[in-house]
């Protein structure tokens, strides 16, 4: 068994490699004209296409991750992912065309697959009866280097450093992070007997589980991407305002969740109560015409849609496959990824269809898949309860 010391040993740095995470998903739209300019292309569509490929990179190494995960062990995974986010970052700081940045970015998304599949299942099994809670950290260590970028750009510009030299920094340390991963000791894998007659293909309660990773998802990813033009239709100077407050409540999600309620309440009744309060804040926006009824959602949709709860629906999965760690939290993370096309394709269709009023429709569409998730949060507890 291993000492605290060689747990934090080696879960810091695992930690660490999600506030890189957290910045390399979001500094590209931060640089989009720079990043433009350097490619030469025509318009801004071609950097959103780059942004939009390293989802595309996740979905294509989620199969392989999990196996490699599984069959080599979880610091192998996790190498492989550090050298694939260093490639990425070096690869946007010197690319001089879209296409390169493009082929760079579905690296930066095959990164992410093998830190996902590294990361939690590690954190779960060196933390044991606590890694559902000790889970819930990857999203705030994500969290957390979103609320810094901001800075870390505005401190770069000030002292006159280009895009490449911030990108070329990131690689560095993430490089030097996967040195502490190299030589950090990672727990056994286990290899859980009581489970081993059963099936290897779908088992009770696991159905619930991976669609709630889809709508899960889906619930944040909606409203992060339609919340400015919500609050511009209902008259907010500032919408950008609404990030900031969203930010605000995940982080104080994951805090509150850890250390209160999760200690109070059982995983699966977090389950079906945070999907419950974001439901009931996309209602209240939708009703209240208000240019504060965004900034009121968006704290509340943060707090229950983006505060873990993704996180903990990972963790029950791995509580059913516990031979199998690597290989579910892929499933998990293909249905996560496979939400972040559909509903911004169905909220586009929406878009062009409604024209004005679209930002509402949205939310009532964001309505409809927030009451799936509780629907399906009630179903995993009846299971877990009988």
């Amino acid at each position: 068994m291993q000492s605290n010391r060689s747990v934090f040993r080696t879960a810091l740095p695992l930690y660490f490699t999600y506030f890189i995470h957290g910045i390399g998903v979001s500094i590209l739209s931060q640089y989009k004209s720079a990043l433009q300019s350097a490619w030469g292309a025509a318009d801004i569509s071609a950097v959103i296409q780059v942004i939009a490929a390293l989802g595309l990179g996740r979905l294509v190494a989620l199969p392989v991750s999990g196996y490699v995960s599984d069959k080599w062990g979880r610091k192998v995974s996790g190498l492989v992912g550090v050298v694939l986010y260093a490639l990425y970052f070096f690869g946007i700081a010197f690319c001089a065309s879209a296409s390169a940045a493009y082929a760079a970015a579905i690296i930066g998304g095959m990164a992410n697959s093998f830190l996902d599949t590294c990361v939690t299942p590690t954190i779960l099994e060196l933390f044991k009866e606590k890694g559902p809670k000790a889970n819930m950290f990857t999203k705030f260590a994500m969290s957390l280097g979103q609320f810094v970028l901001p800075f870390a750009i505005g401190f770069a510009a000030a002292r006159s450093f280009s895009y490449s030299a911030v990108f070329a920094f990131l690689g560095a340390l993430i490089a030097a992070d996967g040195l502490l991963i190299l030589t950090a000791p990672f727990p056994a894998m286990e290899k859980t007997q009581k489970k081993a007659k059963e099936s290897a293909g779908i088992r009770r309660g696991i159905v619930p589980v991976v669609l709630m990773g889809f709508t899960a998802t889906a619930t944040f990813t909606l409203w992060l991407n339609c919340n400015q033009e919500l609050g511009s239709l209902y008259g907010m100077a500032d919408p950008a305002m609404i990030q900031s407050v969203y930010a605000a409540g995940t982080i104080v999600a994951i805090l509150a969740t850890a250390f209160f309620v999760l200690k109070k309440i059982e995983t699966e009744d977090v389950l079906v109560l945070y999907p419950a309060i974001c439901l009931c804040a996309l209602a209240f926006t939708y009703v209240v015409k208000s240019p504060v009824s965004p900034l009121i959602g968006g704290f509340f949709i943060g707090y229950g849609g983006a505060g873990g709860v993704l996180q903990l629906v990972v963790a029950e999965a791995n509580g059913l496959y516990e031979e199998h760690k690597g290989k579910i939290t892929s499933v998990v993370m293909m249905a996560s990824s496979l939400a972040n096309y559909v509903v911004l394709a169905a909220a586009g269709a929406v878009t062009a269809t409604y024209g004005a009023d679209a930002p509402r429709k949205v939310v009532l569409l964001n309505m409809a898949i927030t009451a799936a998730s509780v629907a399906l949060a009630l179903w995993i507890r009846r299971g877990k309860k009988a």
